[in-house]
């Protein structure tokens, strides 16, 4: 049972505490950071895993890739000229990197981190979905192990979180509960998955990849071309949600005396509120569209316009990852998993995001002419089925490129510039529309039983009573066509960069 909380009680539980935290230059780790320092500024230390050569390196990683980020801007303006200061005392860099064992510290430094360390964020991740094998496994599969292996060093550690993905179910229908993935379980009917016989199955190719002296481009093709066969062999649509269902079923591995929570988000997607509405970093799944209507250069995606996106806010995933460690903290439940979606909360259809897209950029139309003039877009064309897209690509862009590839054979190479460009163009487009396809076609509802709970265990005014800061997770009151069109579009187009 849950106790009940409020803002004030989330805020005071991290005053004192020593916390570690992987994955802190990526979105989510950015933003959890930055929360935790304004609401609490009395945290004791914020342990961050970075990789760099030196110590040097890593504090220049922090200064650019984290604190000089306008999500950080609030919390300057807060402390002003002490600001500096303040971030010197509170976050302690380690260089060190999860894919090794005690993260590539030594051991003076693993002594004194474990004995600190009173709770561990785990939210180093590749979540490129096309990602070398070998890369991938590292960091999702064999970085967990790690992680797990020295939380179980640390004697003062009250829980460990675990950023995984919702999309681990793969492209299963139906309602989808928040349940463990046992080791060796797969979705595809007839298969049993070894962890130990993929890592086998990776160094036996890397060291065939060696032994024949292929180039460095043809090794990367191969790891990702084996990375993307084994995840659908086991019925995984892609080598990032394969490795993290394998990174879920390394939590279980190790005994563990103290709690662990699996957070599970859906679709990540800019902040709601806090600390900057809009803000967010890299191109996401949806935002390749948003970004590619813009540009003009998407004329075209394989969605089903009726089905349900679930999308999340980052800082509601925050909010809820802030009040989980509250909520467990010295715990006697060994592992909860919490999906952290809105799927079944407050459903949004597809159709949402691209009537709003349509509608902002029919209000603000970019300067695409020669003379800088407001440029009126052209609406894109949607396939909800894998087989209507590819009959639709095979007349309008393979046949085409079949019959220049053989003029330009005749021709003896005259447009060989031509065609490897336009080849590209289409290979690109083929592997973006069908990377995203299990995402933009899925047809399952995740439940949320036990966030609810969490949910209902904090006070409905869950502000606190300056209303400096507030820890809602709720999608329910998402008005989602307002979001894209005031929020998200806006902040897609103001803070991606290429």
């Amino acid at each position: 049972m849950i106790g009940e909380m409020d803002a004030d009680s989330v805020v005071g539980y991290f005053r004192g505490k020593s916390i570690l935290i992987t994955g802190s230059t990526g979105f989510l780790g950015k933003v959890l950071v930055e929360k935790i320092l304004r609401v609490q500024p009395d945290v004791k230390k914020l342990y961050l895993l970075i990789r760099a050569p030196d110590a040097e390196s890593a504090k220049l990683r922090i200064q650019t890739e984290i604190i000089g980020r306008e999500i950080f801007h609030v919390l300057k303006e807060k402390h002003g000229v002490r600001f500096n200061n303040f971030i010197e005392e509170k976050i302690c860099p380690l260089v060190g990197d999860i894919i090794y064992e005690n993260f590539g510290l030594d051991s003076a430094q693993l002594g004194e981190l474990s004995k600190d360390v009173d709770v561990i964020v785990n939210g180093a991740a590749t979540t490129n979905f096309f990602e070398r094998y070998d890369v991938a496994f590292d960091v999702n599969v064999l970085g967990v192990k790690h992680i797990c292996a020295f939380a179980t060093k640390c004697p003062k550690l009250k829980m460990l979180l675990h950023v995984s993905t919702a999309y681990v179910a793969g492209e299963q229908e139906g309602i989808i509960p928040e349940k463990p993935i046992l080791m060796g379980e797969t979705i595809k009917v007839g298969t049993h998955l070894e962890i130990e016989s993929e890592l086998n199955l990776i160094k036996v190719t890397m060291q065939e990849l060696k032994a024949s002296c292929s180039t460095e481009k043809a090794g990367r093709k191969t790891m990702k071309e084996l990375g993307l066969k084994r995840a659908r062999h086991f019925g995984w649509p892609n080598t990032y949600v394969f490795t993290k269902a394998m990174g879920e079923m390394m939590m279980g591995l190790l005994p563990m005396d103290f709690p662990v929570v699996i957070i599970r988000p859906s679709i990540i997607t800019s902040t709601l509120k806090e600390p900057l509405p809009g803000w967010m970093e890299g191109i996401k799944t949806i935002d390749s569209v948003v970004i590619g209507y813009a540009k003009q250069t998407l004329p075209f995606f394989l969605v089903d316009l009726d089905l349900i996106m679930d999308v999340i806010p980052g800082d509601m995933v925050v909010n809820a990852m802030m009040v989980a460690m509250v909520a467990h903290s010295e715990d006697q439940q060994v592992q909860i998993i919490y999906h952290v979606t809105s799927s079944l909360r407050n459903p949004a259809p597809y159709a949402i995001l691209w009537k709003s897209l349509f509608r902002y950029f029919n209000d603000n139309p970019p300067c695409t002419g020669r003379n800088g003039e407001h440029v009126r877009l052209k609406k894109m064309r949607f396939f909800s089925s894998v087989m209507w897209f590819r009959l639709y690509m095979a007349f309008k862009y393979m046949l085409p490129l079949e019959m220049l590839r053989l003029v330009n054979i005749a021709l003896c190479g005259v447009f060989s510039r031509v065609y490897n460009e336009l080849s590209r163009k289409f290979r690109f487009m083929m592997q973006l529309s069908e990377l995203y396809a299990p995402y933009t076609l899925f047809k399952g509802c995740f439940d949320d039983m036990n966030l609810d709970k969490l949910r209902m265990a904090m006070k409905k005014d869950n502000q606190n009573n300056n209303g400096a800061y507030y820890f809602d997770f709720d999608p329910k009151y998402i008005d989602w066509e307002d979001y894209f069109y005031s929020v998200h579009i806006p902040g897609v187009l103001k803070y991606t960069r290429d």
